[in-house]
């Protein structure tokens, strides 16, 4: 009997365990300090308990996993990150932005976000969420946010290249959805940014439906003249009221943002 040969144009099945392996280390992760129960993971994976159980297992004999409480829970270990290490991010985020907004968590508390722009959405690439001990979420690296109902995309909207914002308006006017018809409205979005360049920050206050309980201020994170990125400040509606917003936190937000553009004006060979 002849042994199937491999070509070229031959498809590849994906690995069902390695699969699930990454989608427990994924769910690990966006748990509180990283850690959780096998029915925690089972849960957040909706691969059953038994198999959740054998993949921990598996992940502790690799070294990437530990127990705690006795056995109890499975905690991320060191490891984890020594697989991150071969990475290399945009400089200007690793070198400029993320030790600025540690160094400003104390100073604003409320966890922030920075994401830069990629097609119609603003993408999270830094945040302070797992430090923050007001985070409501734990995971938002690598997160997808509107563009338009989002203060980080309504931010850097307002003060990117003229082409940009163009070119992003344009992509989201093809949409046929939500995010396409308020793109389509043209005059609303032209006073939305205008509004958005004059108060000098922008403001999402429940217009993302999906997060609705959340509102967030942002600053543009400028390279020059324009926008490259933006940084956030999110809170829990009804918890700070805006007027405490605008006295105390949006000084706050733009002074990080403000340090981020300087640092990447000062270091143009990180960009």
């Amino acid at each position: 009997m002849r042994r199937a040969v491999a070509t070229e144009t031959s498809q590849y099945k994906e690995v069902r365990g390695l699969v699930r392996g990454l989608a427990v280390l994924r769910a690990l992760n966006g748990l509180a300090g990283g850690i959780g129960s096998v029915l925690d993971v089972a849960r957040a994976t909706g691969i059953h308990r038994t198999t959740a159980k054998r993949l921990l297992e598996t992940l502790k004999a690799e070294g990437l996993v530990d127990h705690r409480d006795g056995g109890g829970t499975y905690a991320l270990t060191f490891e984890v990150r020594r697989l991150a290490e071969g990475y290399v991010g945009s400089g200007w985020i690793d070198s400029v932005a993320a030790p600025a907004m540690r160094a400003h968590l104390r100073s604003l508390s409320w966890p922030s976000d920075l994401a830069t722009p990629d097609g119609v959405d603003m993408v999270v690439r830094e945040s302070t969420h797992r430090q923050s001990m007001l985070s409501q979420h734990r995971a938002t690296i690598g997160v997808r946010i509107p563009m338009l109902v989002s203060s980080l995309g309504r931010a850097w909207l307002a003060h990117c290249a003229d082409e940009a914002r163009e070119a992003t308006l344009a992509m989201l006017r093809a949409r046929d959805d939500a995010d396409g018809a308020l793109a389509r409205d043209t005059r609303r979005v032209d006073r939305l940014l205008a509004e958005t360049r004059r108060r000098g920050y922008a403001l999402n206050a429940g217009e993302w439906l999906s997060e609705s309980d959340v509102t967030a201020i942002a600053c543009p994170i400028l390279d020059g003249a324009h926008a490259i990125a933006a940084v956030n400040l999110v809170f829990v509606r009804d918890v700070v009221a805006l007027r405490e917003i605008r006295a105390r936190h949006v000084p706050l937000l733009r002074a990080l943002a403000r340090q981020i553009s300087d640092g990447i004006a000062a270091a143009p060979a990180e960009r």
